[in-house]
């Protein structure tokens, strides 16, 4: 007997950008350029590279979306060599993650990343309510390998959800505004 999946709560989702934007908007108004500087916790960025990398998740999803729609119509066999080649070239990966946040947080400074952050989430919002039901279910396979939050399988309702994840993870790495410990 197939189990029958509930259907996906959009307002979570809708909820959980909205959410994020609020964070990421206080977090960069209450930084100085000092704190922005800091190095982060547990991670070889500064803040201001991580806050980058934080809005960089969002902005991956827009494709992931696009990416997940083909793969699910292909083969599955395909889906399995992408990601198993994908999960092969997880130092590379690891590198241009590392310099793209590195790189993106001098395009995208402190005070232009909440307006792109905004229209991100703002164009995230918009798919989301063009996607029917059929849509979130569609699924493919994911380097697992890349990031703590990709599965073998996900799906598109999945994706959606991933980058508040990812920016919650990582909001708690960020060393601005924090006591350290026997100050």
């Amino acid at each position: 007997m197939t189990e029958i999946e509930p259907p996906t709560d959009k307002q979570l989702i809708y909820d959980e950008l909205d959410g994020a934007r609020e964070t990421f908007h206080r977090l960069l108004s209450s930084m100085s350029p000092a704190d922005l500087r800091r190095t982060a916790n547990g991670v070889k960025w500064n803040n201001e590279e991580l806050l980058f990398h934080m809005l960089f998740g969002y902005i991956i999803v827009l494709s992931l979306i696009r990416i997940v729609k083909l793969f699910d119509r292909l083969p599955r066999q395909v889906g399995g060599i992408f990601a198993t080649l994908l999960n092969w070239l997880t130092g590379p990966f690891n590198t241009v993650n590392y310099l793209g946040s590195c790189i993106g947080a001098k395009v995208y400074s402190h005070d232009r990343m909440g307006g792109k952050l905004d229209k991100v989430c703002s164009s995230l919002g918009r798919s989301l309510a063009r996607e029917s039901e059929r849509n979130l279910r569609r699924r493919m396979r994911f380097p697992a390998s890349w990031d703590p939050f990709f599965k073998d399988y996900m799906t598109l309702a999945e994706i959606y959800h991933y980058p508040t994840q990812h920016f919650i993870f990582h909001s708690k790495q960020l060393s601005a505004g924090r006591k350290q410990q026997g100050q």
